[in-house]
């Protein structure tokens, strides 16, 4: 996986960072704690501007969590419930879970979607109570900027300080990025074994 996202980012700059990032919000597993570094390593070389990459991972990120708020608000909660109900078996996923976290969600609306996107695995799924509670557009927009702000410039910083390093280090990121894969497809077997999503 390591030298397929390598090979988007030296080929399409600021927007393959910016595609990256999107896909990430989309679908999980495509790590931002790759995406970034290695933009930040790229600013360093001179091939790209720090500042720019900034942006555009943050650009795409922005564009991902608003397509889970959006799916959140057009789909409606009762929607999405029944859906659960009757899919959650393979999507290892419950009603009552959905619950909980609707409800610690309206406890703490705008932390929760400002720190939800700085943590991995939360960043993506943060966006869907907050489209379920209609938690005001440019409101959630301008909070889940911030947060991402943050979380991109930290990840960009960390390989621009690795510089030369970052190159020693990519020899064993495609390896571990693969395994982590492999980790994350094996939970969701397990959980699916167990029978997390029935009730």
């Amino acid at each position: 996986m390591f030298d397929w996202l390598t090979g988007i980012v030296e080929a399409g700059g600021y927007l393959g960072i910016a595609f990256l990032m999107l896909l990430e919000n989309v679908f999980p597993p495509i790590p931002s704690e790759i995406i970034m570094p290695l933009g930040g390593y790229l600013s360093q070389t001179g091939e790209l501007n720090p500042i720019l990459t900034v942006i555009a991972g943050s650009i795409g990120t922005l564009a991902g969590t608003w397509l889970w708020y959006f799916a959140a608000q057009k789909l409606s909660r009762d929607r999405i419930y029944a859906f659960v109900e009757k899919h959650g078996w393979w999507l290892t996923l419950t009603t009552e879970s959905l619950e909980k976290a609707e409800d610690k969600f309206k406890r703490h609306e705008d932390s929760a979607v400002f720190w939800g996107r700085m943590v991995p695995a939360i960043r993506t799924v943060i966006s869907v109570p907050a489209g379920f509670a209609n938690m005001p557009l440019m409101r959630f927009l301008v909070i889940s900027l911030a947060g991402t702000a943050i979380w991109t410039s930290f990840l960009t910083g960390a390989g621009y300080i690795l510089g030369t390093q970052y190159e020693k280090v990519s020899g064993w990121l495609n390896p571990v990025t693969n395994v982590i894969l492999i980790a994350i497809v094996g939970l969701y077997v397990l959980r699916l074994i167990r029978g997390k999503g029935r009730r």
